[in-house]
């Protein structure tokens, strides 16, 4: 799972890398680019939810392999488009495939590890993503370097084709084969769309983790139009943001663990680490001020390693409130949640860049975590009162679940 994680990100941040280059050989702008995000966003947003409840009825391995097929197919047919639209329709089908991505790793997470090691699980999962994000400017600029744009998204193809020969014989285990349905069911309770937690969950995860969409797919062009960096040098710079958040996983995961054995379980924690996480988030606007390239990098880096955290923490946060057997829908609808913000506020972003105020775009970038904290605490008011809570919990037991 942390392969297919990082398959995904090293097909998803191609375009973002070799963005300053294609945008100049096809004619586009700034704006039309957020758009081309806008639509794989879209198209994510509805793939995360449907693949998530279709590999917590239908299972990991069948599930798994029918969604990197058809991402892989939609990922290397981005060498033979050259326009806007032929780029916006290549992207909304790698978008919804890879909907499935992070739903299967927390459904494998809560398939084959106990509680106490889920949060790691789910970080070495999920870390693929952040790896990907590491590996793709030195993997994927020689091959542009030496053969152009297109042949690095034929290269794309090929180790997602790799990646479903290898799954054939790991998917083979047992744990891994088993329907979801029979293994024993942990958690709290059933979901239920009218709950405000589920809200205030996808609030939290699309709020704090905006920075990541925000570095990933607008770094290489503020680094080109702001700092006057050549696409060769973005390339050998744009793997240090993404290690801030590959190294935030497995911190946050680590903190996550401990505070499930603390007394009284892991919200109070959650809440003080969230502010603190919020207050964390807004430095980044401080980036557009940092004019040596050392500084702008350490500012990114840190950036996503705060991101991450709130990945880590708010997916903790739903599978201690929810039952284990929606695993996948809980990741479908956080991912959702946060490709539905990438999807509204990356063509604003693009658009600020096509004017120049990126001070305007950094500080939106980093104040946005602070408001989805605050959601979060106001719609879970009445957790922090323990006989309101007791009161939730039993109107919850008797509702019918999704």
């Amino acid at each position: 799972m942390l392969l297919v994680s990082f398959i995904s990100y090293v097909d998803r941040n191609t375009l973002a890398l070799l963005a300053p280059t294609i945008l100049a050989e096809a004619g586009l702008t700034a704006q039309q680019y957020g758009f081309i995000i806008s639509s794989f966003a879209l198209a994510y947003t509805i793939g995360n939810p449907v693949w998530g409840r279709f590999l917590d009825q239908w299972g990991l391995r069948g599930g798994m392999a029918l969604a990197v097929a058809f991402w892989t197919f939609a990922s290397a047919s981005h060498a033979f488009v050259g326009s806007f639209l032929g780029f916006a329709v290549a992207r909304a089908a790698l978008g919804f495939g890879e909907g499935a991505t992070f739903p299967g790793g927390l459904r494998a997470a809560v398939q084959t590890l106990p509680p106490s090691k889920r949060s790691r699980g789910i970080a070495v999962a999920y870390s693929g993503g952040s790896l990907g994000a590491v590996a793709t400017p030195l993997i994927i600029t020689p091959i542009a370097l030496w053969w152009g744009w297109r042949a690095a998204f034929i290269f794309t193809g090929l180790i997602g084709i790799a990646w479903l020969l290898l799954w054939t014989f790991v998917s083979r285990r047992p744990d891994v084969r088993r329907r979801p349905d029979s293994h024993q069911d942990e958690g709290s309770g059933a979901m239920r769309f009218r709950d405000p937690r589920i809200w205030s969950f996808g609030i939290l995860y699309a709020a704090g983790a905006l920075p990541i969409a925000f570095v990933i797919y607008g770094s290489a062009i503020y680094l080109n139009r702001a700092l006057g960096v050549s696409q060769g040098t973005i390339g050998k710079l744009l793997w240090i943001p993404p290690l801030g958040w590959e190294a935030g996983y497995f911190f946050w995961g680590w903190i996550a663990d401990r505070a499930a054995g603390r007394p009284g379980g892991r919200l109070p924690y959650l809440r003080k680490l969230f502010i603190l996480l919020a207050l964390l988030s807004a430095l980044l606007a401080a980036a557009p001020s940092l004019r040596p390239l050392p500084l702008v990098m350490t500012e990114l880096f840190l950036a996503m390693l705060v991101a991450a955290g709130f990945i880590i923490l708010s997916i903790s946060y739903a599978t201690d409130v929810y039952s284990s057997r929606y695993a996948g829908l809980i990741s479908g609808i956080g991912n959702a949640s946060w490709s539905s913000a990438v999807a509204v506020f990356m063509p604003l972003f693009g658009r600020l860049y096509d004017v120049e105020r990126y001070d305007i775009a950094f500080a939106v970038a980093g104040s946005l975590p602070a408001i989805g904290v605050a959601a979060w605490l106001a719609l879970n008011r009445p957790q922090w009162r323990p006989e309101r809570s007791a009161i939730s919990n039993r109107r919850s037991a008797s509702d019918e679940p999704l």
